[in-house]
């Protein structure tokens, strides 16, 4: 098979498929008597395989994978599978306790300490975080305390409690500052219930895609393999 011919099953140009096998995707592939590349189906496979597992991994990680099934290392290629299991399954957890979390704190506000809003000293004790951290969130806009009058110390009532409390578990999830205020801003807006359910909900949806984009990797990769495997 010419470039041209792996390239047109996954609409790509000839030039991306040589690019992979100068990469290392494909394995280095023989030079008819003109000097133009042949392939074979293990080179078409090994494109699969490569497509495949980009979905769930991401490219650097795919390539790496290929690389080392081409070189013969599959203690490599599966061991940097099985890390993204890991991640996944991890990922998982964290979204299970911040649903059990967030849902919980949504839905009742917790009250202060002694019946009055905390110093940013008393919140970050009771977040177990630094007090530099909360006046980061305050910047990103992810907290709103308000402002003693006479003293112009910030304060933090039980709503701006619970938004410290659910920036923490989602921060612990992984998610950038940004994506932590964008969600608190909507959850804000719709007044905490919808934008939770789908906040939630697309996070669900996520881990579920990648799940299958895993395994269907994995599929490509073994039929690789078992081409390989063949004299």
């Amino acid at each position: 098979m010419r470039p041209i011919d792996l390239a047109r099953e996954h609409g790509l140009s000839a030039q991306a498929v040589r690019n992979y096998e100068d990469a290392g995707i494909l394995p280095p592939a023989e030079r008819g008597e003109t000097g133009y590349r042949r392939y074979t189906p293990r080179h078409a496979q090994a494109l699969r395989a490569f497509l495949a597992l980009r979905r769930g991994h991401g490219h650097q990680q795919a390539t790496e994978i290929l690389r080392a099934t081409n070189r013969g290392d599959t203690e490599s290629a599966y061991r940097l599978i099985d890390a993204a299991h890991v991640e996944l399954l991890a990922e998982r957890d964290t979204r299970a306790e911040s649903a059990t979390a967030l849902g919980s704190l949504s839905a009742t506000p917790p009250e202060p300490i002694g019946g009055r809003p905390l110093t940013v000293g008393e919140l970050a004790r009771r977040l177990g975080v630094h007090p530099a951290t909360l006046r980061t969130w305050e910047t990103e806009g992810i907290l709103r305390p308000e402002r003693d009058r006479a003293t112009g110390y910030r304060q933090y009532g039980p709503d701006r409690v619970r938004d410290a409390e659910i920036a923490r578990q989602l921060r612990r999830g992984g998610y950038p500052l940004r994506q932590v205020a964008r969600f608190l801003e909507s959850l804000r807006a719709a007044g905490g219930a919808d934008a939770l359910r789908a906040f939630l909900g697309a996070w669900q949806d996520r881990l579920a895609r990648r799940g299958r984009d895993l395994l269907a990797g994995a599929a490509q990769l073994d039929a690789y393999l078992t081409l390989l495997d063949q004299p």
